[in-house]
């Protein structure tokens, strides 16, 4: 299995090397050159596998240079019940007749970011042993993907963590989550500014090829395509259960999206044969990607335009992975894709496909839906789920629910993705419902615990300065 970048770099790598490299040298981001094929009698085989072997299953179409006994082992490794608290690893919970919550929170850090996050530690560690290397990641975070990789990452051996995240913008148990933790290979960085403005300055050191090369700069942001990858495993898993449960032959999935991740593997599963009837995406008030797929406009917001939220790891106005859908939608065109994604965002700040046919095929072809949600959407929703079922949901999942209703079909389970546990958003859940929500035990006290964090300007080269001070 070779890559190959949106941008239409020459080089073909296989999936160790994109696994320490993150973007490609050209700015572009890493997709395999085919997807691989998924009959329906591989499916069957594959419904009752235990997750571990399932995960072992789906990345073994994508990972031939790790020998298979070890790719089983660090799959099983990974998806405990230990770590992850139940046996099936993502249980199905149903609400409504069909509408169901996958829950994907309960790993380490109460985040579905712990389910690709918990691999790509274990595989980091493993190749960078293998090659006698050690690695620097930066990464940017709005709220979930800096603790899952933190606490993934702490105590791996050669790996160093430096993670942007705007200062003041994240839960008070989203930044005690991260800046509590003391190990020495972890670093936090607040930055004056919103999350888009670490994300740039993310890619703009890993597009500087020197620093990278010099400094061993790799990426645990969905731009890293392991990390994508790993997420595909559970759209599968959530398909076996739905329909197992329904005796439904295709299921639609609603997923609370901001930097398109995500829902990007879903489109990954569904490009692999998983019978998906609709990828529904639910944004908050910041609303890009809800504008591109009712309009065909992708129009990124300047810092100013970007809407601090009760769902804040959502505050995003430019999704990242976007660009590898919009590659496949454009018939993998990697000099229109170069094009869109760096002269005219660049120059206009927004693309138009609107009058392209490609456009209509996002929704015909490839099964994508949008939605939005507001603030007074998530409080209703959230009250209306803990009155009726008994359910409390975190604000982002109340996204998913509230859009995913919208696009119910009857015949067709419809999956809402639970993106984190109510606690880490505890202000809004008192809000809606006049009482705080449950407290894991490991975690109590935790906002009162000594902070370890650096609080600088949003600039790459007070960024890069920091790491060089604290690599050398």
């Amino acid at each position: 299995m070779l890559y190959l970048s949106t941008r239409g770099h020459a080089d073909r790598k296989r999936f160790c090397e994109i696994l320490l490299e993150g973007l490609a040298p050209d700015g572009g981001l890493y997709l395999p050159e085919t997807y691989p094929q998924v009959s329906a009698a591989t499916l069957e085989q594959w419904r009752k596998l235990p997750y571990a072997s399932l995960a072992f299953e789906v990345l073994s179409l994508y990972i031939d240079d790790i020998p298979p006994a070890d790719l089983k082992a660090i799959c099983e490794k990974t998806y405990t019940e230990e770590v992850f608290g139940t046996k099936e690893i993502v249980p199905l919970r149903k609400l409504d007749d069909g509408l169901y919550l996958e829950a994907l929170s309960n790993g380490p850090t109460l985040a579905f970011k712990d389910m690709a996050m918990q691999l790509l530690g274990n595989l980091f560690e493993y190749e960078l042993a293998r090659r006698g290397e050690e690695l620097n990641i930066l990464g940017a975070t709005s709220g979930d993907t800096g603790s899952a990789a933190e606490y993934a990452m702490r105590g791996k051996k050669g790996v160093r963590v430096f993670m942007t995240s705007p200062q003041g913008r994240m839960s008070p148990f989203q930044q005690a989550q991260m800046f509590s933790l003391q190990d020495a290979n972890i670093h936090n960085l607040a930055l004056e500014g919103v999350f888009d403005d670490c994300q740039d300055i993310v890619k703009a050191v890993s597009n500087d090829l020197d620093f990278k090369r010099t400094y061993r700069i790799g990426t645990v942001n969905s731009i890293n395509w392991a990390r994508l990858m790993a997420q595909v495993v559970y759209y599968f898993a959530g398909y076996f259960q739905a329909t197992e449960a329904t005796g439904a032959a295709r299921v639609s999935f609603t997923v609370p999206s901001g930097n398109f991740g995500n829902v990007c593997a879903g489109h990954v599963a569904r490009m692999m044969g998983l019978p998906i009837e609709k990828l529904v995406v639910a944004t908050n008030e910041n609303d890009v990607l809800d504008e591109f797929f009712r309009t065909g406009v992708y129009r990124v917001r300047g810092s100013a335009d970007t809407h601090e939220t009760s769902s804040p790891s959502m505050d995003i106005s430019k999704a990242s992975n976007f660009e590898r859908f919009v590659f496949d939608l454009l018939g993998r065109d990697a000099a229109r894709v170069a094009d869109l994604f760096g002269a005219q965002l660049a120059r206009q700040g927004c693309f138009d496909l609107s009058a392209d046919p490609v456009f209509r095929s996002a929704a015909q072809h490839y099964g994508f839906a949008s939605g939005k949600s507001t603030h007074a959407d998530r409080l209703a929703t959230i009250r209306d789920t803990f009155e009726r079922f008994g359910t409390m949901i975190d604000t982002h999942t109340a996204d998913g629910l509230k859009v995913a209703r919208v696009h119910l079909q009857p015949g067709v389970p419809m999956v809402v993705l639970e993106t984190a546990l109510p606690i880490k958003f505890a202000e809004t859940i008192q809000e809606a419902l006049g009482r705080l929500p449950d407290r894991p035990a490991k975690f109590e006290g935790i906002e009162a615990l000594p902070k370890r964090v650096q609080v600088m300007p949003a600039d790459v080269a007070l960024v890069q300065a920091y790491i060089v001070r604290h690599v050398n």
